[in-house]
């Protein structure tokens, strides 16, 4: 079969790309707000912490430093799996011009299985564990979904705005989700109300927001894409394992969007040993409680939103890897802030640090490689964003579990490889050409 044969022409490509209108640049954008409460909620901030002091508490007769340990494993599991399963996913998602089906059917695991972890309790950490892990699983995946129709809806000069602007309105909807289970919170205390019988109606309410809240994206967002003929002999995880093949094949042509994608799986293990593991931190040194954790997320979404909406607008000003050197430098002094807090405040000084450099990071990391994929094949590309993603996502939370399981719990020599990871990714970020890697993927479009 030649693959030329299949490509989209200049104009079709010109019809496919940057026609969204504003209903649909929101649907868009709508569903990093909706799936935000699952991170903030889940893996950030309530259900991390109870999984670590109740779940697999010292009263369940886990040692020091293990119960961090087993969170760590389940989402470096889930981790594993996307990151073997996502560039696969894209390249099918993009060949049968399917994206919003797979992403459907992610949205509806992750929902389903934040749900079900209202049913887990003091002493179930296998069960917690399993469906942490399944829940992340689906998460992830419609993380790459989602980021695979950037391209598709903006111009390349408008990515870095566009992709802002869903890193901002998904703080808020972290913010929402986490507004409503503080006042759920506040409400069962005050009714004397036991964290097991609390803990599990935020999960509840989780779920229900994520599903209304990603309802428009389902009813605006179209599938641009059009399906490529194929031999019907091959089955789509053979079709997709050919265009993996193909696009390592590729490489040189591409060689500033693969060493930018080792640079972000350096600090982005950082960035996700921060999401995964800082209300922990917070709770086990700083002795924050459950309401003061929610608190602090919530004024730390506040400030990741701002931080988001102002770099998404400053890298299409001065470039993306400029910017993201800059944010890079913002999470080193936010992490010291941290390592060396002794007092609350301090606590809520590096929070909102963290908050401006994790929005922005975040948004600037997933522009530049739309910038840098050809746009006929965008799934495939930002499904290898994402395995460096889950890559990172294992490598960052295991090595702090490790160290913290093997230092008997000591969360501050844990946190220094968080910052290691961080001072790293600033020193590799020099070897990114941004120039380069955008005329390699424009040429490839015209090729």
């Amino acid at each position: 079969m030649n693959s030329d044969q299949n490509k989209p022409s200049a104009d079709e490509n010109s019809q496919l790309i940057g026609n969204a209108g504003r209903k649909e640049l929101l649907a868009w954008a709508f569903y990093d707000f909706a799936n935000s409460g699952y991170t903030t909620v889940v893996q950030t901030t309530i259900f991390s912490a109870y999984f670590v002091g109740v779940v697999a508490g010292a009263a369940q007769g886990v040692t020091p430093g293990l119960s961090t340990l087993l969170w760590s494993l389940a989402i470096g599991i889930a981790n594993f799996i996307v990151m073997i399963s996502g560039p696969l996913i894209g390249a099918i998602a993009d060949h049968r011009a399917c994206k919003k089906l797979f992403l459907l059917i992610s949205s509806a695991g992750c929902i389903a299985s934040t749900a079900l972890l209202a049913l887990v309790g003091p002493g179930d950490i296998w069960l917690g564990m399993v469906l942490v892990t399944l829940s992340a699983i689906m998460f992830a995946s419609g993380e790459n979904l989602i980021a695979a129709f950037l391209p598709e809806i903006v111009p390349e000069e408008n990515m870095g705005r566009m992709s802002g602007y869903g890193w901002s309105l998904g703080y808020f909807g972290g913010l929402l989700t986490l507004g409503i289970c503080l006042a759920y919170i506040t409400w069962a205390k005050q009714h004397g109300l036991p964290e097991t019988y609390f803990v599990p109606v935020t999960l509840l309410i989780t779920a229900t927001i994520f599903a209304l809240t990603a309802a428009p994206t389902f009813l605006w967002l179209r599938e641009r894409a059009v399906p490529v003929a194929w031999d019907r002999s091959l089955s789509g995880l053979q079709i997709g394992y050919a265009r993996l093949a193909h696009t390592f094949r590729e490489a040189a042509r591409f060689r500033d969007l693969l060493w930018f994608l080792i640079t972000l799986g350096v600090y982005q293990s950082g960035v996700s040993t921060v999401v995964v593991l800082a209300a922990i931190y917070a709770q086990e040194v700083m002795g924050f409680d459950t309401q003061s954790l929610i608190v602090l997320i919530m004024v730390v979404n506040v400030t990741a939103a701002v931080g988001a909406f102002i770099c998404g607008h400053l890298q299409d000003r001065m470039g993306s890897v400029p910017t993201l050197a800059i944010t890079l430098f913002i999470w080193i002094v936010a992490v010291m802030v941290a390592l060396f807090a002794s007092k609350p405040v301090h606590m809520w000084i590096a929070g909102n640090i963290i908050g401006l450099a994790m929005g922005a990071s975040q948004a600037v990391g997933r522009a530049l490689v739309s910038k840098f994929s050809p746009a006929e094949r965008a799934g495939e590309f930002l499904g290898l964003w994402g395995l460096v993603n889950r890559l990172s996502a294992i490598a960052g939370p295991l090595s702090y579990g490790l160290i913290n399981y093997w230092s008997n719990g000591d969360h501050r020599m844990s946190l220094l490889s968080t910052l290691l990871f961080f001072i790293a990714g600033l020193v590799l970020l020099s070897k990114v050409n941004e120039s380069r890697g955008k005329s390699a993927a424009i040429m490839a479009d015209v090729g």
